[in-house]
C-alpha cells in the first residue's frame, strides 16, 4: 500500500508540475522528463518499501536554488564552446530552457547524471570509433532521460529513441522476443551511423540535430523556405514547432550536466556503474527466472540490465549469432562456471516433466523398478558420494544433466537413475501425484483459463509459478499446473 501511495504521489508531482512551463519545452520533451523520474521514483520506492526513506532519497529540490545573471550563463556556454564544434549559442530560446532545467527539472539532471554512470563510457567510446564529438552522448539525455525503456506516443524507443523504420533501416533486429532499439550498445551504434550520415548531409551539427529530431525531409523543406539559409539558427523559424525546441533543449542538457555543481545538483547515486557490467552469451534459450533461481538475483534486476528482450526469455541464437544477458561483473562469472548447470535447470523447470522418487533405501529396493530421480546436492556431496548412493557412476550423471566438469554446486537438482516404488494404477508420469506437470500457453490463454481448465486456483498457480507475469503470457511459455 505504502508504494502504490507513492507512485501514485510521484504520478501526480511530475504531471502538474508541467504547468505554466515554456512553450518551446515540447510536448515530447516533457513525456520524456516523466517517464524517466517516474521510473526511477518506482525503484527508488519498491527498493525501500518506505516513502520516508524514499522521499529522503529523492530530495531534489534543494533549499539553496542559485541563479545567475544571462551574461554568466553566456560566459559558460562561450567556454564550453572553445571545446566544441557545436554552436552552443547564448540566446533567449536557450537561456529560457537553461533556466527552466536549472529551477523546475532539478531532480531530472540529478537522476540522468546518476544513470550517465552507466552509459557515457560507452557512448563515449563509441562516438570516438566514429570520429565524432564526445557532446553527442548529451543528445540521450533529451531523447530518453537515459532509459532504454522509455517509449514514446509515436513508437520510437530505446535510449536513442529510434523509430520501427529506421532502426530496421541501422540493422536493429525487431521479433517477437528481440527489440534492439533498446539495446544500449547495438542503438548506440546505430545512432551513431545515424548522426555521421545526418552530418555529411548538412555540415552543421545544430542542423544534423534538427534532422534527427524531425527526420532530413521536414528539415531541407525548412530551409528552402528559409531562402536556402545554411545555419540551424536562420533555418529554425521554419521547422515544426518541436524541433525549434530540440536544439535548445540540446544545449540546455549540456550546460546543466557541465554546471550541475554550480547550480547546487548533487547527482543521484549510480545503481551501477559502466565497468562494473560484463555479458556472457548463451548457447541454449533460457528464461530469466532460470538465471534468478541459478544465481539468486532478483528478476527486476536482470530485467532492468537487459531491457532488449521484450519478455523475460533470452532466445536461442540463429547462424552462431548468439544472444546475450548482462550482469554485475561477479555474477556474470558464476553464471561462466554454472553454465551446465543454467541449461539443465531451464529443462527442470521448463521442458521436462519431472518425477520425484524417495533415494533407494534398504526397505524400498525389493519391490521396485528403474526409473528417474531428482537429487537435490547438499553440502559435502560430490558426483561421486551421489553416484554411489543411486547406484549409478558420475559419467552417468554427466550424461544425463548435460555436465562437462564434476562441479555442482549446493541445492542443484540433478536428474539421476534410481530405484523407486511402482505407483499404482498411473499410466503416465504426467498424472502421478508426487510428478510435476507443466502446461504449454496457447493463443487466447489467460492464467484464470488455464486455472480452471486443470481444477485449480489462480492463486495456487502463483504460488507454483514463482517470477511469471500472469498479465504477459507468451504463447510456447510452460506453466507449471501441479
Amino acid at each position: 500500500m505504502i508504494k502504490q501511495f507513492y507512485i501514485a504521489f510521484a504520478i501526480f508531482f511530475v504531471s502538474g508540475a508541467t504547468f505554466g512551463q515554456d512553450s518551446l519545452m515540447n510536448a515530447r520533451m516533457v513525456e520524456t522528463i516523466d517517464q524517466s523520474l517516474l521510473m526511477f521514483y518506482t525503484e527508488a520506492a519498491s527498493s525501500t518499501g518506505n516513502i520516508d526513506s524514499a522521499a529522503q532519497a529523492l530530495n531534489f529540490e534543494s533549499s539553496d536554488v542559485p541563479t545567475y545573471s544571462d551574461a554568466v550563463y553566456c560566459d559558460r556556454l562561450d567556454k564550453l564552446n572553445e571545446m566544441s564544434p557545436f554552436h552552443l549559442d547564448c540566446n533567449e530560446a536557450t537561456l529560457k530552457t537553461i533556466k527552466f532545467f536549472a529551477e523546475k527539472r532539478r531532480g531530472f539532471i540529478k537522476v540522468c547524471m546518476g544513470r550517465s554512470e552507466l552509459y557515457f563510457d560507452m557512448f563515449e567510446e563509441k562516438l570516438d570509433d566514429y570520429g565524432l564529438p564526445i557532446e553527442l552522448k548529451y543528445l540521450a539525455v533529451i531523447e530518453s532521460g537515459l532509459r532504454p525503456q522509455v517509449k514514446s506516443r509515436a513508437g520510437a524507443c530505446g535510449l536513442w529513441q529510434f523509430m520501427y523504420r529506421t532502426g530496421r533501416m541501422f540493422g536493429l533486429e525487431q521479433n517477437s522476443y528481440v527489440d534492439e532499439r533498446m539495446d544500449p550498445v547495438k542503438a548506440t551504434e546505430a545512432a551513431c551511423q545515424y548522426l555521421k550520415k545526418l552530418y555529411g548531409m548538412y555540415n552543421d551539427w545544430n542542423l544534423a540535430l534538427a534532422a534527427y529530431n524531425a527526420g532530413p525531409g521536414n528539415v531541407n523543406k525548412a530551409i528552402r523556405r528559409s531562402g536556402n539559409k545554411k545555419t540551424y539558427w536562420e533555418v529554425r523559424p521554419f521547422l515544426p514547432r518541436e524541433t525549434q525546441g530540440y536544439v535548445p533543449n540540446f544545449i540546455a542538457a549540456a550546460y546543466m550536466i557541465n554546471y550541475h555543481k554550480e547550480h547546487n545538483i548533487v547527482p543521484e547515486e549510480a545503481m551501477i556503474k559502466y565497468y562494473e557490467l560484463d555479458t556472457m552469451c548463451l548457447q541454449k534459450g533460457v528464461h530469466m527466472e532460470t538465471i534468478s533461481d541459478l544465481l539468486e538475483v532478483p528478476l527486476e534486476d536482470i530485467q532492468r540490465l537487459n531491457p532488449i528482450y521484450k519478455r523475460n526469455f533470452i532466445p536461442k541464437g540463429v547462424d552462431g549469432d548468439l544472444y546475450c544477458v548482462a550482469l554485475p561483473l561477479d555474477e556474470i562469472g558464476k553464471l561462466v562456471s554454472l553454465e551446465d548447470s543454467l541449461y539443465a535447470l531451464e529443462i527442470e523447470k521448463y521442458e521436462a516433466p519431472e518425477v520425484e522418487v524417495e533415494e533407494p533405501t534398504a526397505n524400498n529396493t525389493a519391490q521396485s523398478t528403474k526409473t528417474y530421480a531428482y537429487h537435490k546436492v547438499k553440502s559435502g556431496e560430490t558426483l561421486g558420494t551421489i553416484a554411489s548412493k543411486y547406484k549409478t557412476t558420475v559419467s552417468e550423471i554427466q550424461r544425463l544433466n548435460s555436465l562437462s566438469s564434476s562441479r555442482i554446486y549446493v541445492g542443484q537438482r540433478l536428474k539421476v537413475k534410481a530405484t523407486a516404488k511402482p505407483v499404482a494404477n498411473n499410466t503416465s508420469n504426467n498424472t502421478n501425484s508426487g510428478s510435476r506437470q507443466y502446461y504449454t500457453v496457447r493463443s487466447g490463454d489467460t492464467f484464470g483459463r488455464i486455472a480452471q481448465r486443470h481444477g485449480t486456483s489462480i492463486s495456487q498457480l502463483r504460488r507454483l509459478n514463482p517470477g511469471i507475469n500472469i498479465d504477459r503470457l507468451s504463447i510456447g511459455q510452460k506453466i507449471r499446473v501441479k
